[in-house]
């Protein structure tokens, strides 16, 4: 076993390329730059525009490389799902976005293993507190309002369901 090198990044998703900060990070290890950036760019391409953070591991004497893919912020998230660019720069006054609650339990479930909810109502939960500093409704109320119906047991076949 050679010794294995790591570099992390943010890379715009689906869109990963020889420049920096990846090419000249792995040029030096022999690896095939080409080929890390079609996997990244692979493993990533339902990110479209949105930072997302990789790790490229290499060994350095086999030259083989292994791409892990993160998760992207919850607010590139939301701001994705909701089709806005970016969150209200003056929430609680401004709205800029609705979010469905289908749309939050998505989110949810993709941030749940970083999370320290202990299941999908609170990981829900946190992507609503996401919406709430972002001025981002959610089923047409704000976000406090959803959270609300959500202690409430409102949506509770849409978190059990899932």
């Amino acid at each position: 076993m050679g010794e294995k090198k790591s570099i992390s990044a943010l890379v715009s998703g689906g869109e990963a390329n020889a420049g920096p900060p990846l090419g000249p990070a792995m040029g030096p290890m022999g690896v095939n730059v080409l080929q890390v950036v079609n996997t990244i760019n692979e493993k990533t391409k339902d990110f479209p525009g949105m930072k997302v953070p990789v790790k490229v591991e290499v060994d350095t004497e086999t030259k083989k490389f292994t791409v892990e893919v993160g998760i992207p912020p919850t607010t590139a998230l939301v701001a994705k799902e909701a089709g806005i660019p970016k969150g209200s720069g003056t929430s609680g006054r401004d709205y800029v976005g609705d979010l469905s609650m289908a749309s939050a339990v998505k989110i949810a479930k993709m941030k749940i293993d970083g999370s320290y909810a202990k299941d999908l109502r609170g990981a829900v939960k946190e992507v609503l507190g996401s919406c709430v500093s972002m001025g981002v409704k959610v089923e047409g109320k704000p976000a406090k309002e959803a959270y609300a119906d959500i202690a409430a047991g409102n949506h509770d076949a849409l978190l059990e369901n899932s």
